[in-house]
């Protein structure tokens, strides 16, 4: 299924940010909480509503990838930082190797 862009505002529901979103907003930048709404990226078609948790920030091709699970249904995905992030929150989901 192709992407749905989706210019939507929201609440956190985690630490209160008023977020302004682009069309690409799926997580808060403040906290870098979401929710699961999705199936397929923008569809709003998840009827699970659950929060995601951010787990750990990657670099993925030199761009910091979140991932998150779902506190209510466990379903995992991973999704492309923001340029307005919060560099902190990434900073603290960063996982080294040893």
């Amino acid at each position: 299924m192709a992407f749905i862009r989706r210019r939507e505002d929201f609440i956190c529901a985690v630490c209160g940010t008023e977020v302004h979103g682009t069309g690409y907003t799926d997580h808060c930048p403040k906290c870098l909480w979401s929710m699961h709404l999705d199936i397929d990226p923008g569809d709003r078609a998840s009827a699970c509503h659950g929060m995601m948790k951010p787990l750990r920030a990657l670099i993925y091709r030199g761009t910091y990838r979140i991932e998150y699970a779902c506190e209510r249904c466990g379903e995992k995905k991973s999704v492309k930082a923001a340029p307005d992030d919060s560099t902190d929150s990434i900073a603290a989901l960063v996982k080294f190797k040893a």
